[in-house]
């Protein structure tokens, strides 16, 4: 699933490969933007933002895309086979004389110019991978709704950039709380921002893979203390981690929630 370590690694093989070189096709299957054509500019550069990617090309131009939840972004070698989905779920190509750029079933594509970038991403939080990284500054947005859940309070990108469904859940696991809890309840203590700093090394210690992993290192039983692991015993007391669907997130697009009921007890 796409999180603020996916799109990091994206953006990051997406730069190495295009920036700097002058684009030979451009096909984006979206049908405002069918008839846009970039060939002959050149790439200046591929950078993420949260979970976006801003992909500006000269001319002041930036192709703005989101992953959202099983979009990707892959490279290929002039004559090798696309994979990646059947063609019809492609949505944009972008190629050079030496690699294609493929983007799969992402659910946002737009052209905008780059000096109005701002009005995509200008609203997240700081970005827990970004140089805007702010603790202080994600602490302050966070406390500043205290009777909100905690799982939706991370959620938020407006709070702070980066987390999704899978790092929620495991950072309430570590932090040893429910994500039920409200804000305020942790506001006052050192969980909070000892949360955030687990945040930034987690994103960190994730952003150059993708088989993400959140327990500790050599630990073989599995990569995930909760994510995806309803029924599973948790791996810390054994009780059985437990999931409700459609409990956290934005209204129209709830995520499940995994818990362990032992280690993260529902506030009252």
């Amino acid at each position: 699933m796409p999180e603020g370590d996916t799109v990091w690694l994206t953006a990051s093989r997406l730069d190495a490969a295009l920036a700097g070189h002058r684009l030979t096709r451009s096909d984006l299957r979206v049908p405002r933007l069918a008839t846009v054509d970039l060939r002959e500019r050149t790439v200046l550069g591929v950078v993420p933002r949260g979970k976006h990617l801003l992909t500006r090309v000269e001319g002041g131009l930036t192709l703005h895309s989101h992953l959202g939840m099983e979009g990707a972004w892959r490279l290929f070698a002039p004559g090798e086979r696309w994979r990646g989905g059947p063609g019809h779920q492609i949505r944009a190509v972008l190629a050079t004389d030496g690699v294609s750029a493929v983007g799969y079933r992402l659910p946002r594509l737009e052209l905008l110019r780059t000096d109005r970038e701002s009005t995509v991403v200008g609203h997240l939080g700081p970005d827990l991978l970004g140089p805007d990284w702010d603790p202080a500054e994600a602490l302050a947005r966070l406390s500043a709704a205290p009777e909100r859940p905690l799982g939706d309070a991370l959620l938020d990108q407006r709070n702070l950039a980066g987390i999704g469904n899978v790092y929620m859940a495991e950072l309430c696991f570590l932090a040893g709380v429910s994500p039920w809890t409200p804000v305020g309840e942790l506001a006052e203590g050192e969980t909070l921002p000892r949360l955030l700093d687990l945040a930034a090394r987690l994103l960190e210690r994730n952003r150059e893979r993708h088989d993400r992993t959140t327990t500790a290192p050599g630990d073989r039983r599995a990569r995930l203390h909760v994510y995806g692991r309803a029924r599973r015993p948790c791996l810390t007391c054994g009780t059985a981690v437990r999931v409700t669907a459609d409990d956290h997130g934005e209204p129209g697009r709830e995520r499940p929630t995994y818990w362990c009921p032992h280690c993260q007890p529902r506030p009252r």
